[in-house]
């Protein structure tokens, strides 16, 4: 059983994946965020072409492969180089059923399994042995695993993604303060997946009825988690890696312009501790922008669209108060870096050597 899945590896093969994909988003996310300065009140003043349209695109394109290489290099911390294209599809499948994060991970971990299920139980001739490595299990574990992404986890998604929104109905004519804050909790609980999708088209459609407090909400939300944890790192840098403070360096300016993937790194090395701060405060910045009926004029832009809330000042201590309460939970509740910790993170992921590379044969066809 441990030669197709370790449990107790689960974590490496994760921040695997996760160390591969760090230089990405911090590049993309941070080319997308000058773009969308250069946008100015919408993207649609970059037209089709010039400096901030590039900028903003080729951002944009960038932060749509970060599934596909967290879900790649995931199968192939557990399945070795077979796995790694079979990952970097099923990734992209992940993406496309808008599975988030939390898709690309499972994803990887079931190509690396059935990577693993074909090296152990199919056997061919020498001759033949090398169409294994190259052919058979590549085509098996795209195939098998595209189809369990389909026909397994996309389903319960998808269940879970109505119940969300038919919960966001039912709350709308009750208590404004739980309304915004369960829809703040929902924006900032797991980085861009199906809980934070669910939200924001929640959002987008509330807005095009001309209903525009509840994208006040997911704006200030989607804030809340770099500077959360940035507040926490002050607090208590003790309990924070190197590499986590470097991180945070580039998901802060990221977290301006609503990008919070940047914090996604220091979130998988704690995901309920990190999750449970970041949810605390945005039901209480949420809750609050809510009753004070606070409405924004932009769907989206981070700082760039305060200015168009009817009260921008209302919209930076909801802000200020959701990033604190963030922080100082977090503060409290993680516990402290060990040497173990730092010694983990100096050797991140699972680099290919000098001889694996090598040993990788590249035929002109």
């Amino acid at each position: 059983m441990k030669d197709i899945i370790n449990f107790k590896d689960l974590k490496r093969h994760i921040m695997t994946g996760i160390s591969y994909f760090i230089p990405l988003v911090v590049g993309a996310g941070l080319t997308m965020a000058i773009g969308r300065v250069i946008a100015g009140t919408s993207v649609d003043n970059l037209g089709t072409s010039g400096l901030g349209y590039w900028m903003y695109q080729t951002g944009n394109l960038g932060m749509q492969l970060m599934v596909p290489m967290l879900c790649a290099y995931i199968a192939f911390s557990m399945g070795g180089r077979p796995a790694l294209a079979p990952g970097f599809i099923v990734g992209w499948v992940s993406y496309n059923i808008n599975t988030g994060f939390i898709g690309g991970m499972l994803g990887g971990i079931v190509v690396g399994v059935v990577v693993n299920i074909c090296k152990k139980y199919i056997h061919l001739p020498k001759t033949l042995e090398v169409l294994k490595g190259m052919l058979i299990i590549p085509f098996l574990a795209t195939a098998i695993s595209g189809l369990l992404m389909y026909a397994v986890i996309q389903g319960p998604i998808v269940w879970l993604m109505d119940a969300l929104t038919g919960l966001l109905e039912s709350m709308s004519n009750g208590s404004r303060f739980i309304y915004g804050g369960v829809l703040g909790a929902m924006a900032t609980f797991d980085f861009g997946g199906p809980v934070n999708k669910t939200a924001t088209a929640f959002c987008n459609a509330l807005y095009a009825e001309g209903i525009r407090d509840a994208k006040t909400v997911q704006i200030i939300a989607s804030m809340i988690q770099p500077f959360g944890i940035a507040i926490s790192c002050l607090i208590a840098r003790n309990k924070y890696t190197k590499a986590e403070k470097e991180t945070l360096k580039a998901a802060v300016p990221m977290g301006c312009f609503m990008i919070s993937e940047g914090v996604i790194p220091i979130a998988a090395r704690d995901l309920v501790r990190v999750v449970l701060a970041c949810v605390c405060g945005s039901f209480v910045a949420g809750g609050l922008s809510m009753v004070w009926g606070n409405s924004s004029e932009l769907l989206n832009g981070g700082f760039i669209a305060f200015p168009f809330f009817t009260s921008p000042v209302q919209g930076l201590i909801c802000l200020a108060l959701g990033s604190a309460i963030t922080g100082i939970i977090l503060a409290v509740i993680k516990k402290p870096v060990t040497e173990a910790d730092e010694k983990a993170e100096e050797n991140l992921g699972q680099e290919l050597s000098d001889e694996a590379l090598e040993e990788i044969d590249i035929e002109i066809m």
